[in-house]
């Protein structure tokens, strides 16, 4: 059902934890499964380098195991190349997800991009192809976005 890089990053998880005075925060959660999933970002301002990147998730395990491999696929990223970083490139990395656990690599997208806005909103710019995020990803937003 899962794949081996999921139980190693469920069982294992990299950069779980808060940064104190982190550049930005994002917090997003599914209401109908229960998972919530938070990003902490450390960013440097003059290169838009991501320093650090750790997170909080409450959920199944394939929800801590997307937040941990997203937290590895964002640091040392810009914040351009964050951006790009996709619930598909997620799954990707992690060579898979079950159909109904899709839903787990939506938040990780999700969460990165609401730290991002976190960011973004502190520092008063703007960051391309940024919009507002969702802090609630319902069932029907997934069919539409996967």
């Amino acid at each position: 059902m899962y794949s081996e890089k999921v139980m190693d990053h469920f069982q294992n998880p990299r950069n779980v934890g808060e940064i104190e005075g982190a550049s930005g925060v994002g917090t997003v959660g599914n209401a109908k499964c229960g998972d919530i999933m938070r990003i902490y970002l450390d960013i440097d301002d003059e290169t838009r380098v991501i320093k650090d990147c750790k997170f909080k998730t409450f959920g199944c395990g394939a929800a801590v195991a997307t937040s941990s491999m997203a937290t590895e696929l964002v640091i040392g990223k810009t914040i351009e190349e964050a951006m790009k970083v996709t619930n598909k490139a997620v799954m990707e990395a992690l060579d898979g997800l079950p159909p109904v656990k899709v839903h787990c690599s939506l938040l990780a997208e999700e969460a990165i991009h609401s730290a991002l806005w976190d960011y973004a909103e502190k520092k008063g710019i703007q960051i391309e192809g940024l919009e507002k995020p969702k802090s609630d990803i319902s069932e029907h937003e997934e069919d539409e976005e996967y």
